[in-house]
């Protein structure tokens, strides 16, 4: 049978550190987390409170984690991020970085000095949190121009909807492509095209404010969406920004025959029931003005 100086002696050598809590926050216990790679050494802490050693706001989110688990006496699990800047009570040695962690947090059945407790288990999982953020990065990221994917800027219009929806602050959206891009690929050869749609990108950033959002829509085919804007101000930086392309891309003339860009322009209103509507609408009023002889804007 194990004893209890055993016990410790297991519980001091978990490669986690290992914290037990009281529901108004008190640091009764702390085992394990030795490494200091990636662990600040917590031994000092026993016997303060949460609220004497991180800020304001993370005290109250760790007090709400306690009060949760031992309310519900389930399993909770939660991601956080916790920095030097946050916390007060623990020596210098240690990582210096802002790091991520998972916390496990159960309620143990019994009390310490009259107190409920929990069992918090902080995980460090920075290098996880990473590898998801560049995994994110590359889905919300067109990969030759580097504007955003067809994914995230739907992700991003569908919250500039419920914004019009509730609030009435307008998003208008440009629907653009490439007129006669199919004529510079049968002469000079895709690499000539992705030269072209490489800088449609780089005049889009070069264009827009820092608030837009740009997207390749797919092959020649990119959204803009301009958040509050209202239609009469997105026709007129539509066609500067036509403007801007006809004589980024005049180098790309083949035999007299330019590649420029025909767009529409729509703006989010009542009758739409989603943004897929205004999608659908600036969708209309491209194609509008590539019957009307392309390298202009069409208004829905």
């Amino acid at each position: 049978m194990v004893s209890i100086e055993q016990m410790a002696l297991v519980l001091d050598a978990l490669p986690d550190p290992v914290f037990v809590l009281s529901r108004s926050g008190r640091y009764v216990a702390v085992f394990g987390g030795h490494d200091a790679r990636y662990y600040h050494d917590g031994k000092a802490l026993v016997g303060l409170n949460i609220r004497d050693v991180v800020t304001a706001d993370k005290a109250d989110w760790f007090l709400e984690q306690i009060e949760l688990a031992l309310d519900s006496k389930q399993l909770v699990i939660k991601e956080y991020e916790l920095s030097n800047t946050d916390v007060d009570g623990v020596p210098d040695e240690g990582p210096d970085q802002p790091i991520w962690f998972e916390g496990r947090v159960q309620a143990l059945d019994f009390m310490v000095s009259g107190e409920d407790v929990v069992l918090w288990v902080a995980s460090n999982i920075a290098e996880r949190h990473e590898l998801e953020l560049k995994l994110r990065e590359l889905s919300d990221t067109d990969q030759l121009t580097g504007l955003y994917s067809r994914r995230k800027f739907e992700s991003d219009l569908s919250l500039y909807y419920e914004a019009f929806s509730r609030h009435g602050i307008y998003t208008s959206v440009l629907m653009f492509d490439l007129d006669n891009l199919k004529t510079v690929n049968d002469t000079l050869g895709h690499y000539a095209g992705d030269e072209i749609i490489l800088a449609v990108g780089d005049v889009c950033r070069a264009e827009l404010r820092k608030n837009d959002v740009a997207c390749r829509f797919g092959g020649d085919e990119f959204v803009v969406a301009l958040p509050n804007t209202a239609s009469d101000e997105a026709l007129q930086f539509a066609d500067r920004l036509r403007q801007c392309f006809e004589s980024e891309l005049a180098r790309f003339s083949i035999d007299g025959v330019a590649v420029t860009v025909s767009m529409g322009v729509a703006t989010m209103e009542l009758a739409d029931a989603a943004y897929q509507d205004t999608l659908k609408r600036a969708d209309n009023a491209l194609y509008k003005a590539k019957r009307s002889g392309k390298n202009r804007v069409s208004l829905a």
